[in-house]
């Protein structure tokens, strides 16, 4: 019998995993515009801001539906 722990670890790993899957299907998805670009090269605080909130979104419904 697995410790909660562990449980614990190995939820957290597959949450961050299903995150980065849908972080870089936004990238594929959306050729004309680089995210990463536009927050790092152009310091586009407004594009900052959508992903970042693109991503507490969708770390929200990951949990929930890992939970």
């Amino acid at each position: 019998m697995p410790s909660p722990i562990l449980n614990s670890i190995i939820y957290a790993f597959l949450g961050f995993g299903i995150l980065l899957v849908c972080f870089i299907l936004v990238e594929i998805l959306t050729p004309k515009h680089n995210l990463r670009r536009e927050v790092l090269e152009n310091r586009n605080v407004a594009v900052a801001l959508l992903a970042g909130f693109f991503m507490v979104s969708m770390a929200i419904i990951i949990a929930s539906a890992i939970h």
